[in-house]
């Protein structure tokens, strides 16, 4: 896991952010729009 680390630091922030989950939302199929719902109900972070 040591070794992974370095390799998993750009991502981490995002992944703390939750941009990795919008995307694979809209990559399985989830519509931009309901997205977009999603996002103002969730607060507009």
């Amino acid at each position: 896991m040591k070794l992974l680390k370095p390799l998993l630091r750009p991502f981490s922030k995002s992944l703390e952010e939750g941009k990795i989950g919008w995307a694979i939302l809209w990559l399985i199929g989830v519509p931009l729009p309901v997205l977009g719902i999603f996002y103002v109900l969730r607060g507009c972070h």
